[in-house]
């Protein structure tokens, strides 16, 4: 039995890699244009409710796959809080910083500073999992950083509190991931129950935060409910909110939290140079667009490297993860998800 999930986890694993990678990248794309087009273009005043909203579909719908039989995981009881702990307290600080920093800044500048994750989740995958790296990828993460650091020294729509949300938001993203690989061979929970009670234990204290905050009212009370448009691009949030959080899942279950990252970096690639044309609240200079460049330039070089590393099976970090992902995506599959 365990020989036969070897070889289907061998034969399997390049493309469920690849798929479960290029999942997160489109769904990374599409959910930052649409919230920046509920949060920005149609500003609706409540990021808070936008997050309810995202969790509540992921709730609906993979409780509805678990009545049906389509996917299977355990039922509640309290040992689920020890397995999933402190995953829920990374991820609706992960979602409600993630949203606030899309409402506060340029989408250019939203994914400039997205790549500090990838310097985060390196350093905690070294002291959580124990995990070196070569100095070739050090240097292209340096490379990404200063790129960073170019393009937002020169940023004319400085907003303090936005960069506050974002640097937050790249913490949580990155602990978020490490957490989530580390305990997707939670047994009896697996990708589906573990996105599932995250997303149920979370929604309860954000619903109360937002009555009290007065958001939720101002959220019932906003014009544009009347507008097709907008609900339909706040439906649209709310669904593709789900299909991030899946993809995310998948990405880690079937690869590292690093080359989660990665993917992340390459998706922000195509976002920040649409991001010049769409959205309108991009203030150019020649100097932010250098930075824009040097950091994206650094991000395809570490991509090209991290996954030309995997693919060789020469390097001796390649092995490394592939052994960790072998160990821990069978464990994964060997539980109900």
């Amino acid at each position: 039995m365990s020989n036969k999930v070897c070889q289907e986890a061998a034969e399997h694993s390049g493309q469920l890699k690849f798929l479960s990678a290029l999942l997160y990248a489109c769904s990374s794309f599409l959910i930052t244009v649409v919230n920046k087009t509920v949060l920005t273009s149609f500003r609706f005043p409540s990021y808070l409710c936008l997050g309810i909203g995202q969790m509540g579909i992921t709730i609906v719908v993979l409780y509805a796959a678990k009545m049906s039989k389509t996917v299977q995981f355990q039922d509640f009881d309290r040992s689920v809080l020890l397995k999933i702990f402190p995953l829920p307290l990374l991820y609706v600080g992960n979602h409600l910083t993630g949203l606030a920093s899309t409402k506060k800044l340029s989408l250019p500048m939203f994914t400039v500073l997205r790549k500090f994750t990838i310097v985060m989740t390196m350093i905690l995958e070294v002291y959580i999992l124990r995990k070196t790296f070569p100095k070739h990828l050090v240097y292209s993460v340096a490379t990404i950083v200063l790129g960073a650091m170019v393009a937002a020294s020169s940023d004319l729509s400085f907003d303090v509190e936005g960069y506050t949300f974002i640097l937050l938001n790249d913490a949580f993203t990155a602990a978020s991931s490490v957490y989530t690989k580390k305990k997707l061979g939670s047994e009896g929970l697996g990708k589906h129950g573990l996105l599932f009670y995250n997303a149920l234990v979370i929604i309860i204290p954000t619903l109360l935060a937002s009555v009290f905050t007065g958001d939720l009212h101002e959220a019932v009370t906003f014009e544009d409910w009347v507008k097709s448009t907008f609900v339909f691009c706040f439906l649209m949030s709310c669904f593709m909110g789900f299909v991030l959080m899946y993809s995310i899942v998948l990405c880690n279950y079937y690869n590292s939290a690093l080359t989660t990252a990665v993917v992340g970096a390459i998706k922000n690639v195509a976002v920040a140079y649409v991001g010049i044309f769409v959205g309108g609240d991009y203030l150019f200079s020649w100097t932010n667009f250098l930075g824009l460049s040097i950091c994206m330039s650094g991000g395809l070089v570490y991509s090209y490297l991290t996954f030309s590393s995997k693919s060789s099976g020469g390097n001796a970090e390649g092995a490394q993860e592939l052994k960790i992902h072998t160990t821990e995506d069978i464990k994964g599959s060997c539980s109900a998800d």
